[in-house]
């Protein structure tokens, strides 16, 4: 699985959203999101498979940390998309200027 079919899910960028501000335990992320500890070791499972996550063993803990790598691939991918609509806003926010020009 992939960095973007696995974050595709509600949950897991949940997850990711609670990793970006700090390295979380299983403990952490399960008091975070309210959520049973099997369910976000499901989770956790499927975004280490995809290399968004991973883990460090303290004492008795797996303390996990998001990956940059494949956040980067997903900017890379995203970024003549993120062109293309800058483009379509520009031209919008250029009518929208020469529109009040008119009107003044």
């Amino acid at each position: 699985m992939d960095a973007l079919t696995a974050l595709a899910e509600p949950t897991r960028r949940r997850i990711a959203d609670e990793l970006r501000a700090r390295e979380c335990s299983v403990t952490d992320l399960v008091g975070a999101l309210g959520m049973s500890q099997p369910a976000i070791s499901k989770h956790l499972r499927v975004l280490r498979e995809a290399g968004v996550v991973s883990a460090r063993v303290r004492a008795q803990q797996r303390i996990y940390r998001l990956e940059p790598g494949p956040f980067r691939e997903l900017d890379a991918w995203l970024a003549p998309y993120r062109r293309l609509w800058e483009r379509h806003l520009t031209a919008l926010q250029e009518h929208l200027d020469a529109k009040d020009d008119h009107a003044s």
